[in-house]
């Protein structure tokens, strides 16, 4: 019985493809199909086993911002109004590495799902695996471009609903490849003035600043001053700017440490605040280095998804508005939904065959 089942049109049962929004739709065909034919696809898939085996390179052609942005505010929205669920990232200590592991659900997108990656011997090394919501595998992502992507991309929704209106200076401290998806999230989000960078390495911070369009600044200073949006993406251990340095009312997005013990803040800016916006409560109490080496009262801050689903208010005021971004698999997956789609449309990636 097994071999009398099409592949290919198994795959199409895993993948319909939401065309207005980019994302990955529900398991199974439309609802005006027959409740039979959606068991036959459910029953091919179990007997076929298929999954697309996406590659880095597969997810570079794929992976387009706008669309992330998109899917990632939808997902964070669900979260908000307790229609998905995340759980945070969990680590293990190996001899010579660290093991991490993150999951989430998000029935809207027709998805469960987990990241795993190791950091060992100076490399790491990202898996994202993508689950319908009966337990049948549809996707393996190798997920380093894509983690960059989503990561961005929630700097990028919560700089549109977040910063002050009209066109905006942008400063971005770090000039790695994940400051580079930051980069183009917040093009892809607000109306920029200007797009000020800084990074320690002068040859580097002119290459980086050449790459996404960005003015190189001397100083993180310089780049921050008159900004009324400052991104930190950097592998810092220590504050890398100062609260004196912001202009009243800017955004400040901390992306760059998901480490209990790791600030890229000083504590005066955090303790000045007229809020701090968290992605997950849950999330920042393990991980929020900037907020814990403070001594910030968590139980004070907002998360994003509450913000989104309209369940949270965020006061104004002339100082500045502070977002923690640590990473959430619901990122990963609302993402991976996109690139899962774009996969299936552009006849990328590869078959393989599971649980034979």
């Amino acid at each position: 019985m097994q071999e009398e089942i099409d592949p290919g049109a198994a795959a199409q049962c895993v993948a319909p493809i939401q065309q207005a929004s980019g994302h990955l739709g529900a398991d199974g065909p439309q609802p005006d199909q027959s409740d039979t034919k959606r068991a036959s696809c459910h029953v091919a898939l179990i007997l076929t086993g298929m999954a697309l085996l996406l590659r880095e390179a597969d997810v570079e052609q794929l992976a387009d911002m706008a669309t992330v942005m998109d899917a990632v505010e939808a997902a964070m929205r669900d979260l908000g109004e307790g229609n998905a669920q995340n759980q945070p990232r969990r680590r293990v200590f190996p001899p010579g590495g660290v093991l991490n592991v993150m999951f989430a659900s998000w029935p809207a997108g027709g998805v469960s799902g987990l990241k795993t990656y190791t950091v060992a011997a100076g490399s790491a090394r990202f898996l994202v695996v993508l689950y319908d919501l009966e337990g049948v595998p549809l996707t393996v992502i190798e997920a380093d471009h894509m983690g960059a992507f989503r990561t961005g991309a929630a700097t990028g929704v919560a700089a549109r609903r977040l910063a002050p209106p009209g066109r905006k200076t942008v400063a971005v401290i770090g000039t790695g490849s994940q400051a580079r998806t930051q980069a183009l999230a917040l093009k892809t989000g607000l109306e920029i003035a200007e797009l000020r960078v800084f990074g320690r390495d002068p040859e580097r911070r002119a290459r980086f600043a050449s790459a996404v369009g960005a003015t190189p600044c001397e100083s993180a200073e310089d780049a921050v001053r008159g900004a009324e949006v400052v991104v930190t993406m950097t592998t810092s251990g220590s504050p890398v700017l100062a609260a004196e340095w912001l202009e009243p009312g800017a955004l400040v997005v901390a992306a760059g440490s998901n480490y209990p013990t790791r600030a890229e803040l000083p504590r005066d800016l955090v303790m000045s605040a007229r809020a701090v916006i968290v992605d997950q409560l849950e999330t920042a109490r393990l991980e929020s280095g900037d907020l814990l080496t403070a001594g910030y009262d968590l139980d004070s801050a907002i998360e994003l998804g509450a913000v989104l689903a309209g369940k949270a208010t965020v006061p104004r005021g002339r100082a500045p508005l502070l977002f923690e971004s640590h990473g959430l698999a619901l990122w990963d997956l609302a993402a991976a939904t996109t690139v899962l789609a774009a996969a299936r449309t552009a006849g990328l990636g590869e078959e393989v065959r599971l649980f034979e």
